[in-house]
């Protein structure tokens, strides 16, 4: 049995961010995941919102994420 229901696990790996203005692809999910976590923990304000805004939708599993 796994440990994450097989229908809330992301399909790909591939995600596509638009931070600030400008796009990035990622081929690593978990990647973006570090990367915005860091941003969010050194940044403050509006930064830091978009960051954070950016996360939480990584984390609910969306293949393409905005600020």
């Amino acid at each position: 049995m796994l440990r994450i229901p097989e229908l809330a696990m992301p399909k790909t790996r591939k995600v596509t961010t638009f931070y600030k203005g400008k796009k990035e692809v990622w081929d690593d999910r978990e990647e973006a995941l570090n990367f915005f976590l860091r941003q969010m923990m050194t940044t403050e304000g509006e930064e830091r919102d978009r960051a954070e805004c950016i996360y939480i939708q990584l984390l609910h599993g969306l293949d393409e994420c905005e600020d």
